[in-house]
């Protein structure tokens, strides 16, 4: 019954319409969660998407949809209408959750929907990644390891687009190299990436699938390592450092210093020499003196001799008056007749 439900299916997909897209076999661990990506036609961007439980499409019972969530907190879902692509995450799986539909709702028409199956065991999966969300930069390369525990063809897909199956190919220009030369692990390593190289891809081993969400975006600078390449500009600046570039400004630093000492040292002389003149004035002796001789009418001479009016005055260097000194002395010779 399966397979004549996939055989109409892949029939009305030839018409036109028929548009989802979806990996077919997840091996997942029981108690985990996975995400599985559901591309849809462009047409549908605006229309509400589910997921639809159960292993016939007739009686399948959806689980969540975009406009009403679950509340279990087991299903979520989430509709990327730039990329076309919604994915729903089904978490605490057991061994009944093995058979979901990714489905569109067609209002006044029969729904569209597509069939994946899980295969859950208590051991480790027959394929699977280390992370299935992985971010990577702009300019740089991506490495995915998938470790697969079966033989079979090894490929790295991009969900609705194409597969490199060899050691080396490109997708969407975005350069893909595959190595095998560790034991049950195909890495795979995305190089120069792009951020339209976002987006789901997938790890396939024979009819085992495993989808990886790639993130490209911008490389943020923390500030530990602003700090670090700033200490290392620094040391590398130093490290080059030319003694010759100081020869210049150290000179005309030397000339500055020369002319200002010899303006100081003319200006100081200048006001030594002012300063000797003022006190060489300052202490300039004026003696005045006074001598009179006078005769008496007398037969007898009397001679008198008077000094008198000897002075000293001293000015200070600032002209102003600081004290006079004046000594008055008398000497007097008389001669008189016997009586």
């Amino acid at each position: 019954m399966t397979v004549y439900l996939r055989i109409i299916y892949i029939l009305t997909g030839l018409t036109g319409v028929h548009s989802i897209t979806t990996i077919s076999k997840v091996s997942v661990t029981a108690g985990k969660s996975v995400s599985i990506p559901c591309l849809y036609d462009s047409r549908y961007m605006n229309y509400v998407k589910y997921l639809c439980e159960g292993y016939y499409w007739n009686y399948c019972s959806y689980v969540v949809k975009t406009n009403k969530p679950d509340g279990s907190g087991k299903y979520s879902i989430s509709d990327d209408k730039n990329r076309k692509i919604f994915t729903v995450t089904i978490n605490q799986l057991t061994n009944k959750n093995t058979d979901y539909w990714c489905v569109v709702e067609i209002n006044g028409g029969s729904d569209h929907g597509e069939s994946f199956q899980l295969s859950v065991s208590s051991g480790t999966p027959s394929l699977y990644v280390d992370h299935q969300h992985i971010t990577g930069y702009i300019g740089e390369n991506i490495t995915i390891r998938c470790h697969h525990s079966n033989s079979g063809g090894m490929k790295w897909c991009r969900l609705g687009r194409n597969c490199v199956t060899g050691s080396s190919g490109s997708i969407d220009g975005t350069t893909v190299t595959i190595h095998t030369t560790e034991p049950n692990v195909f890495t795979v390593t995305m190089s120069g990436l792009k951020p339209e190289d976002s987006g789901w891809y997938w790890c396939a081993e024979g009819d085992i699938q495993i989808p990886v969400h790639l993130t490209v975006t911008e490389k943020l600078i923390t500030t530990t390592d602003h700090v670090l390449t700033a200490t290392l500009k620094n040391e590398q600046e130093r490290a080059s450092f030319d003694p010759k570039i100081l020869i210049i400004p150290l000179s005309v630093l030397i000339l500055i210093v020369i002319v200002v000492l010899f303006i100081w040292l003319l200006l100081r002389h200048k006001q030594s020499k002012a300063e000797s003149s003022a006190t060489a004035m300052a202490e300039v002796e004026v003696t005045y003196s006074e001598v009179r001789t006078k005769k008496r009418s007398s037969d007898k001479v009397d001679k008198e001799v008077t000094h008198s009016n000897v002075g000293n005055m001293r000015r200070t260097r600032e002209g102003e008056e600081k004290g006079t000194e004046v000594t008055y002395s008398t000497l007097a010779n008389h001669r008189s007749l016997n009586s």
